[in-house]
């Protein structure tokens, strides 16, 4: 970074800009070490499995999920039948190379019935998941246990963590994106309130939520209890955690940021002032006896303070990209290590076009008219943004999704085919908003040659025709207009048309001025300017199509920015295809234990029952457990002399294939490696037999994985 010129003391600050922004360097490479890992945790597996009945209590409960998690002692919880905690409120890591599994201990002695199992975990792009499932110890029973039926991330903390999300990429868009816009396309903006605000604001929107995501870390990913976002202890905790280090990293490049903008509106906007006020800043200078700095250092000061202020934009912003990049999807699955810069170019583009194109609707709407070159210049930069984008967002799409058909199978391939569509949409209105600036180009330049052939005159410079003409008129208002005098004669009008003789009069020097006559004139001087600029504006067809067609991308821009905050947070494509893939072709939801329940009658004396059915794991191509319990009517495990099972699937021909179970205990039976070749749609048939003559056969669909 070239600092010569700039003086002692901006130097300082540069040079603690840089350091800042090494300081969040250094965090944000620590966690750029973290193993990477597929998106979006799943559960693939339990043991017990969900839904099955075992002879004997377990000595633990144990998960296997598809991917590394976060998970502490009471991530994993067991409860009994009458909603009592019985795990140890231990948790015990057994992962191995492959194999990502925790398990809970649990006590001797558990008695019969049936348990429920509720679990949370964090994944390793921060995202929380969790679940619940039940298994029986001996037979099934009345459970009392309460699970919340609300899942990790939800309720209203969940809507507000997601909130927060969305307003951190807007903050994140309009801070860089604007300062792009300054120093890229329009420097003499650095001295436009509105794009002043609009930066500053932007700043101070990234800024309030990444502190309120990282106070709601805690309920987020745990309780869900808003009230928790006070729980200084888990506030310690988040903060050893990757997304938590990627928050702070943001917020100490945050306070880098802040120095960039006040140099930018501080010291960047004065050498933008208009000739005629520093030639009247010099003037003043020389009366009072001070130095008058020369206009070639001037020049270089410029020089070496924009050189500056775009390495160190350049430095904030690829840092505050990464916060992103290295905490969420891109950190974890495929190619990690080339995923993570790709997203930042990603998000740089997004923000150098979305934040310029805010940058100047604002500017079109509220402020000075902006020039021309200005526009054409933005233009090339979105252009060049657009196809950065294309180009990042089509790998991203390929390492996220992974085959066509999730596109339209999944989640996370509807709403990016959405994102796409809106992208599109954009990019034409985009185009749109092109035409009119080469037609503005035109119209302009056909006027100024106008204008000279008929004055005598060249063309004024197009980065400062009639900028400094009109802040010195203003000014001049102003003065006036403070001391009771009108800015131009005849500018204050009678209801019948004719000027305000009393308003042109000019006080004598022996008479007070009147402060609220003069407050009276300045409003009113205040009102025609701005009618005057307003009907400059609206009178200019080009730049008020221009204006239109960049509202309008503005509008589909913040569409835009809410498609991606829900995209980041659901489950990419490839990964729920990669479970699928584990799990036999089925869903997560789908790979648990088949339970099926089926009331029969015989007809004859203590004929009616119930038998219940476990097909354990329930998939094609694999040795399946076959559990049969019979009860009688009040749900005591019963004998019956004879049942039969087997399975038939009508659309391939296939079956009946039987399957004779083994009596183990009183009213169970069970076989081992029931084999069943294809997936879909069977038929299971169960034949009970209660007495030499009362039998019946009962029929129930099963769907094979």
């Amino acid at each position: 970074m070239v600092t010569t010129g700039l003086g002692p003391r901006r130097s300082a600050v540069l040079r603690l800009l840089v350091v800042a922004v090494a300081l969040a360097g250094a965090l944000i490479g620590g966690l750029g070490g973290a193993a990477p890992a597929s998106a979006h945790a799943a559960l693939t597996g339990s043991t017990p499995a969900q839904g099955s009945v075992v002879d004997h209590a377990p000595e633990q409960v144990a998960l296997t999920f598809s991917e590394g998690v976060a998970m502490g002692d009471d991530s994993i919880r067991v409860l009994d039948p009458q909603g009592k905690r019985v795990d140890r409120g231990k948790l015990r890591n057994l992962c191995s190379d492959s194999v990502v599994k925790y398990g809970a201990g649990l006590p001797p002695g558990l008695g019969g019935g049936t348990y429920t199992v509720s679990w949370q975990a964090v994944s390793a792009d921060s995202h929380p998941v969790s679940g619940a499932f039940t298994f029986s110890v001996g037979a099934p029973s009345k459970t009392s246990a309460a699970v919340s039926p609300q899942q990790a991330g939800g309720g209203l903390v969940g809507a507000l963590y997601g909130v927060a999300r969305y307003l951190a990429y807007a903050g994140f868009v309009l801070l860089v994106g604007g300062s792009a816009f300054v120093l890229a396309c329009r420097p003499a903006a650095s001295l436009v309130r509105s794009v002043q605000r609009l930066i500053v604001q932007g700043w101070a929107l990234l800024t309030g939520t990444t502190v309120a995501m990282l106070l709601l870390r805690t309920p987020y990913t745990g309780s869900g209890d808003l009230a928790d976002v006070f729980d200084l202890a888990g506030l310690q905790q988040v903060l050893v955690t990757k997304p938590g280090a990627a928050l702070i990293a943001r917020l100490l490049l945050l306070a880098a940021a802040a120095l960039f903008v006040a140099v930018l509106f501080g010291t960047y906007a004065r050498l933008q002032e208009p000739a005629e006020e520093s030639a009247a800043g010099e003037q003043d200078a020389d009366e009072a006896g001070e130095a008058v700095e020369d206009p070639a250092d001037r020049a270089r000061r410029h020089r070496d303070l924009t050189f500056g202020l775009a390495g160190g934009g350049v430095l904030v912003g690829t840092g505050l990209a990464a916060t992103w990049a290295l905490a969420e999807h891109a950190s974890t699955g495929l190619q990690s290590a080339v995923a993570m810069p790709v997203d930042v170019l990603h998000l740089l583009a997004v923000a150098t076009w979305l934040g310029g194109l805010a940058a100047l609707l604002v500017s079109l709407y509220w402020g000075p008219p902006v020039e021309r070159s200005a526009v054409r210049r933005f233009s090339r930069i979105a252009f060049g943004s657009v196809l950065v984008l294309v180009a990042t967002g089509v790998y991203q799409s390929w390492r996220q999704v992974g085959s066509w058909r999730a596109l339209t199978d999944t989640a996370y391939g509807r709403l990016l085919l959405l994102k796409v569509g809106l992208v599109v949409v954009l990019v034409g209105l985009a185009w749109v908003s092109r035409r009119w600036t080469g037609r503005l180009t035109e119209a302009r330049a056909a006027g100024d040659r106008s204008s000279a052939a008929q004055e005598g005159r060249a063309p004024a410079d197009e980065e400062t025709e009639g900028a400094g003409d009109a802040r010195a008129d203003e000014d001049r208002e102003a003065a006036k207009a403070a001391v009771g005098a009108p800015a131009t004669a005849g500018a204050v009008s009678a209801p019948d048309g004719t000027p305000d003789r009393a308003a042109d009069r000019t006080p004598p020097p022996d008479e007070t001025p009147d402060p609220a006559r003069a407050a009276q004139l300045a409003r009113q001087q205040a009102a025609l300017r701005t009618a005057r600029v307003k009907r400059e504006r609206d009178g200019d067809p080009e730049r008020l199509g221009l204006r239109r067609s960049v509202l309008a991308e503005a509008s589909v821009a913040a569409v835009l920015l809410v498609v991606t905050t829900v995209l980041t947070a659901t489950e990419p494509a490839r990964t729920e295809e990669a479970v699928q893939a584990t799990s036999g072709g089925r869903s997560t939801a789908a790979n648990q234990p088949q339970v099926l329940t089926m009331p029969f009658d015989t007809g004859g004396p203590g004929g009616k029952g119930t038998a219940r059915l476990d097909l354990d794991p329930g998939r094609s191509g694999s040795a399946n457990a076959l559990r049969l319990r019979i009860s009688d009517g009040s749900g005591k495990a019963v004998d019956v002399p004879e049942v039969k099972v087997s399975f038939t699937q009508k659309s391939r021909k296939i079956g009946p294939l039987p399957v004779v179970p083994r009596h183990v205990g009183k009213g169970h039976w069970r076989a081992d490696g029931v084999q069943l070749p294809v997936p879909g749609q069977w038929q299971l048939s169960l034949l009970v037999r209660t007495s030499d003559i009362d039998q019946v056969t009962e029929f129930k669909n099963v769907k094979i994985g």
